[in-house]
């Protein structure tokens, strides 16, 4: 389901996905099939997880990889979730052929 609220983003970000919800900065974007395919590997990451891993996970990579790189931006750029979700946002036929866990290749 999709959902449209301004008041969940930051700076550039238009897009979330809290499962079951894709949130989207804007009505607009419900046309752009790469962001909605993108938030979709997430969805998906997210049900095979069962939500709370996937969120500690995240959080918690993002935190080490922000140390890391002394960037948070960077940090986010490279959680093996969103490095996933963005290698992959352009096969449109990803979601369907996706193996479970698939993340972990992009530890």
């Amino acid at each position: 389901m999709i959902v449209i609220s301004k008041h969940f983003f930051y700076k550039n970000y238009v897009g979330l996905t809290l499962w079951p919800f894709i949130i989207l900065k804007n009505s607009t974007l419900k046309k752009d099939a790469v962001l909605i395919h993108h938030e979709r590997i997430h969805l998906k990451q997210q049900k095979e997880l069962l939500l709370v891993p996937f969120y500690l996970i995240y959080i918690l990579e993002w935190a080490l990889r922000s140390i890391w790189y002394l960037d948070t931006y960077k940090g986010y750029q490279n959680i093996s979730f969103e490095r996933e979700a963005y290698q992959n946002e352009t096969n449109l036929d990803y979601v369907s052929e996706r193996k479970s866990f698939s993340f972990i290749k992009y530890l």
